[in-house]
């Protein structure tokens, strides 16, 4: 099946979604097992949250330097090399046997899974009118479900056979993924005559024009260090008293979390009818309630359940949002507007997962919630 630059279909577009999600996984398999691959490799807890942050460092590096190129070269091309980049980052990452090692291998996953940047503006350019924001809600669920559910996978996977066997798992799928792209993907490049230099330098230009640009990105940016703080920390926290939950357990949140996936579902349709600033403001006042609650509830399994529905829910909506609001800036140059939000959004994610984890070291769960109910009070100053 070799789509042209028509519309997308539903079969297409669930293809792409699953390739996003089996992609966008890779980013979130350490967080749940961080307690194992510190006790293997002799690892303080205070100095884990470097692992998870790396790899979103990688990503965002990706970001600046690779996303640009879905502008002037086939997306296919550019997803069948990260697709050999990511299986070599996740081999490496199963035989790591120091932490720096381990920390090299999660950049190389991050700078690989740039992937997911390249089928999104694709699926944004290929859809029109009202259909673009559907489309992208669909591809987003599947960020969702990868997000999420990468959680519950790692954690499983690593409690009966052990963390290193996330790593070969995630290697094996990322050569399936690759193939499968590179058959339905269009072997087309856009008419686009710019030199790589000349790509890179107008991403500031671009920042600096629009400033619809600017406010989605610096949104994003907190509400996602935010989320990355929980995540970050979720396994630490229930590892401990009350709960003592093992890995498999700590991961099972994934499951709960799906709520995020109804979130990115309705987004699609909201942003039609509320507009995406209007939506973004809801969905942000959600994240807050979802921290707010698990401050008054630490220690309650079901408070905590609450919370990360919440917090998730909200978190998948106001991204939907946000990105049809930037798809919506210039049709000429959707991966860079693309590139530069998402930059600032993973920034965010890395900025977050370290700062959580040494947070959590000084101040417990109630200090990395209470804070970022703080932050994310910015976010809501700014999107209004």
């Amino acid at each position: 099946m070799q789509p042209s630059f028509s519309e997308l279909t539903k079969k297409q577009l669930f293809l792409l979604a699953c390739a996003v999600a089996a992609t966008a996984a890779n980013l979130y398999y350490t967080q749940p097992i961080l307690p194992l691959i510190g006790e293997s490799l002799g690892v303080k807890e205070s100095a884990l949250g470097v692992i998870p942050a790396l790899a979103q460092i990688g990503y965002a590096i990706a970001i600046i330097f690779i996303s640009p190129l879905g502008d002037v070269l086939a997306r296919r091309k550019i997803i069948g090399v990260l697709s050999v980049l990511l299986i070599i980052g996740a081999s490496a990452a199963s035989v790591s046997s120091h932490i720096i090692m381990l920390g090299v291998a999660c950049v190389l996953i991050g700078l690989s899974a740039n992937i997911t940047q390249q089928i999104i503006p694709l699926v944004a350019s290929m859809m029109s009118g009202d259909k673009k924001g559907p489309a992208i809600a669909t591809v987003m669920t599947g960020l969702t479900v990868g997000i999420l559910l990468s959680r519950t996978i790692s954690g499983t996977i690593a409690t009966h056979f052990g963390w290193r066997a996330v790593y070969v798992m995630s290697a094996l799928l990322a050569g399936l993924v690759g193939l499968m792209l590179y058959s339905i993907l269009p072997s087309q490049k856009p008419n686009l005559p710019m030199s790589y230099t000349s790509l890179l330098k107008s991403l500031l230009s671009l920042f600096k024009k629009h400033k619809t640009l600017r406010k989605a990105t610096y949104t994003g940016m907190i509400w996602f260090a935010a989320f990355n703080a929980l995540w970050a920390t979720l396994a630490l926290h229930v590892s401990e008293s009350p709960f003592y939950f093992n890995a498999q357990q700590a991961g099972m949140f994934g499951i709960v979390a799906l709520a995020g996936v109804a979130g990115a579902k309705l987004a699609g349709r909201w942003v039609n009818k509320l507009g995406a600033p209007q939506s973004v403001t809801y969905s942000v006042l959600v994240i807050i309630a979802g921290f707010a609650l698990s401050v008054f509830t630490q220690n309650m399994l079901w408070g905590l359940v609450a919370s990360i529905v919440l917090i998730d829910f909200g978190v998948f909506s106001a991204q939907v949002a946000n990105q049809v609001r930037v798809f919506s800036i210039d049709a000429h140059a959707q991966s860079r507007v693309n590139s530069i939000y998402m930059l600032g959004y993973y920034i965010g994610g890395a900025v977050g997962s370290s700062a959580g984890v040494k947070l959590y070291s000084q101040f417990g769960w109630n200090g990395v919630s209470t804070i970022a109910c703080g932050v994310l009070l910015i976010s809501l100053t700014i999107n209004r």
